[in-house]
């Protein structure tokens, strides 16, 4: 069973990141800080917010003493914590300045690595503070990265949808194209695996997609074969794309996040799902489990992120909110809009509802006025509740990905005014607006804008309210 214990809302805008290490939970968001609290009582530390980061901040992680934090964020950056006091040790800027998107510690010895917007990667030796080693994947932004358990190769996924394995000295070993949409986010599990009939040794790796799937696979290596990436199996739960994802540090279970605005646990040797949580009003961006101790981090664009207790003896299938995702609103029962009803606090309407065989295809279709003058709700309170509740329902409908040329370079997000820039490319007004007050250079590009000039691009945004208007319908 997985019971939410406590919430965090100390972020002023859209969480992107959580990270724990044995003592701490540190998150970032958008509003350009990260935040470090206590897992005792959860109270913030004193030194906390960590303020530096000019633009949003995109990723954090612990390293693995947990003395150290590192971030990056759209500012080009990579920045170095002591997580004892606060100190910023190091500002590390990536090769072209690039947006920098993901982080991650090394093993011991520690390495940093730092993935940007450019498809640019940079190992940076953390004791001496120089860049040890550099590459760049083929196509795409790198959105994310993940380390061996024993430091000797580490796994890049990017926008392109490419998974690629290299080792510690940046040589790229083996490319797989794995989510046609593009990567979000990939994870290898603490434990390797040995395979008893060959006697070869293998690590277990999850990724995840714009395509809605997390997928597992075994990263094999055999002196006389090298290194393979052998596909496992699809976990299909979620309804949307799926934004992140992570091992149990018993590699148990998985956990993931998506734009469907839901958690889900599943059980890794059989895929089962253990738990779905829908406490987020918005997408999921990250989660995250406690290395020695039965918690679970989830943030969201809700600027929230909720902590989890885990009760790690009583595993249980299926639970604990009926598994939306498996299952079209449309094609939902009576029961299943009484399960929804308990689940969204509005288990007083349980009866009216059923009363008036409300079904999945009904509940979709309710208004003001039938929820008015056919239900008789008669408070406009409770009425704007309850078609809040099915508006944002209607939301997680939506299964298609948004295209890509729909989201903004800089924020990721769908573009509501897109200008198009003397580079060429098509940003959001006020994320172009941001970056140019403090830089002169294209964020695809890194070379010189000659003009500052920002043009509204009238047909891209016709284009997109066109396709906001059929996934609504």
């Amino acid at each position: 069973m997985a019971t939410l214990i406590h919430t965090l809302a100390d972020h002023s805008d859209d969480v992107n990141c959580c990270a724990f290490s044995s003592s701490c939970l540190a998150t970032c968001s958008l509003d350009k800080t990260i935040r470090v609290y206590s897992l005792s009582d959860f109270s913030e530390l004193p030194y906390s917010p960590l303020e530096g980061h000019a633009y949003a901040v995109h990723c954090c992680c612990f390293s693995p003493s947990g003395r150290l934090l590192a971030s990056c964020s759209t500012d080009g950056t990579t920045a170095l914590w002591d997580s004892r006091d606060g100190r910023r040790l190091a500002v590390l800027p990536q090769p072209g300045a690039s947006p920098v998107r993901v982080c991650r510690f090394s093993p011991e010895p520690a390495c940093l690595l730092a993935g940007a917007a450019d498809g640019s990667l940079v190992l940076w030796n953390v004791q001496s503070l120089k860049l040890y080693r550099s590459g760049k994947v083929k196509g795409g932004s790198l959105m994310a990265c993940a380390f061996s358990p024993n430091g000797n190769f580490f796994v890049t996924g990017s926008s392109s949808g490419d998974l690629t394995i290299w080792d510690d000295k940046m040589r790229c070993l083996y490319n797989e194209k794995a989510h046609d949409l593009g990567v979000t986010c990939c994870d290898i599990s603490s434990h390797p695996v040995s395979d008893s009939e060959n006697g070869f040794k293998y690590f277990q790796m999850a990724s995840c997609g714009q395509d809605n799937q997390i997928k597992l696979w075994l990263i094999l290596f055999a002196d006389f074969l090298g290194v393979q990436l052998k596909y496992k199996c699809t976990l299909n739960g979620h309804s949307a794309p799926v934004l992140a994802c992570a091992f149990s540090c018993d590699g148990q279970m998985i956990v993931s996040g998506s734009v469907d605005k839901c958690v889900i646990i599943y059980e890794t040797s059989t895929g089962n799902t253990l738990h779905t949580l829908s406490q987020h009003t918005r997408y999921v961006t990250t989660c995250a489990f406690a290395p020695h101790s039965p918690l679970l981090a989830t943030g969201s664009m809700d600027k929230t992120v909720h902590i989890w207790q885990l009760d790690l003896k009583q595993p249980c299938a299926g639970d604990t909110i009926k598994n939306e995702s498996k299952v079209a609103v449309e094609d939902w029962s009576e029961d299943d809009v009484s399960a929804w009803l308990c689940a969204q606090d509005l288990s007083d309407f349980v009866g009216l509802f059923k009363m008036n065989n409300i079904d999945g295809k009904e509940l979709l279709n309710l208004t003001k006025e039938s929820l008015a003058n056919e239900l008789k709700i008669e408070s406009l309170g409770l009425r704007s509740k309850v078609l809040q509740k099915i508006e944002e329902l209607r939301m997680t409908t939506i299964s298609v990905s948004v295209p890509d040329e729909f989201l903004c370079p800089i924020t990721r997000e769908l573009m509501n005014d897109p200008v198009i820039a003397t580079d060429g490319y098509s940003y959001e007004r006020e994320a172009m607006e941001n970056w140019i007050s403090n830089r002169r250079s294209s964020p695809m590009t890194n070379l010189p804008l000659h003009s500052l000039m920002l043009t509204p691009n009238r047909t891209l945004k016709m284009a997109i309210c066109r396709w906001l208007e059929t996934q609504q319908k």
